[in-house]
């Protein structure tokens, strides 16, 4: 996943507003390498999008129903089985 711009600049903006005073005046240069490193940390997070884990999500509750109607089905089965 790409990660936004929006919120690689608040990560940027969050660390810039709590350095001290006497760091501030390189606050370019620490910005970028913040942002640098804040990029190489996220690319190596593996993330997806909310979209993809929404999709995700529904076809794991798909899947429990699916399994939740199967292990009926084999009782009902084992059942008839059984009282034959």
């Amino acid at each position: 996943m790409k990660l936004s711009p929006r919120i690689l600049d608040e990560v940027v903006h969050k660390v810039s507003a709590a350095l001290p005073d006497d760091l501030k005046k390189g606050k370019e240069k620490i910005e970028k390498n913040v942002r640098g490193v804040a990029e190489g940390v996220f690319q190596q997070l593996d993330l997806v999008t909310r979209n993809e884990f929404d999709a995700q999500s529904e076809m794991l509750a798909q899947s429990q129903l699916r399994i939740k109607e199967l292990q009926e089905r084999i009782q009902e089965l084992e059942e008839k089985l059984q009282s034959d």
